[in-house]
C-alpha cells in the first residue's frame, strides 16, 4: 500500500519560508517521479514542482525562482523549499507520486501566507 505523508506546512509573513517534506512508502521511489501540486480555495489544484527519478525538477511559472524541490532516494523523502512567499502561494500542498502508470497522492499540508 503506498502512502504518502506529508509535513511542514504552517502560517507564515510574505517573505518568509517553508520547507515542505513528504515521506513515500510501499513505493518503489527511486523510479518513481515525485512532486507537489497545491489546490488554492476556489480554484483547481495546479502542479507546482515535479521531480523525475534521475532528472532536473521542473517548475510552475509562478513559483519558478523561489521555490527548490529535490529527493532524497536513500531516505525515500522529497522536499520542497520554498522562498520569498507571497500571499497568493497559500493553499493546500499535496505531494504526488507517479510510477508505471499509478499516480498517488498525499492528504495535503496547509500553507497561508498571510500578514
Amino acid at each position: 500500500q503506498v502512502q504518502l505523508v506529508e509535513s511542514g506546512g504552517g502560517l507564515v509573513q510574505p517573505g518568509g519560508t517553508l520547507r515542505l517534506s513528504c515521506a513515500a512508502s510501499g513505493v518503489i521511489f527511486m523510479r518513481a517521479t515525485m512532486g507537489w501540486y497545491r489546490q488554492a480555495p476556489g480554484k483547481e489544484r495546479e502542479m507546482v514542482a515535479l521531480i523525475s527519478s534521475g532528472g532536473s525538477p521542473t517548475y510552475s511559472d509562478p513559483v519558478k525562482g523561489r521555490f527548490t524541490a529535490s529527493r532524497d532516494n536513500a531516505k525515500n523523502t522529497v522536499f520542497l523549499q520554498m522562498n520569498s512567499l507571497k500571499p497568493e502561494d497559500t493553499a493546500v500542498y499535496y505531494c504526488y507520486a507517479y510510477l508505471l502508470g499509478r499516480t498517488y497522492w498525499g492528504q495535503g499540508t496547509q500553507v497561508t501566507v498571510s500578514s
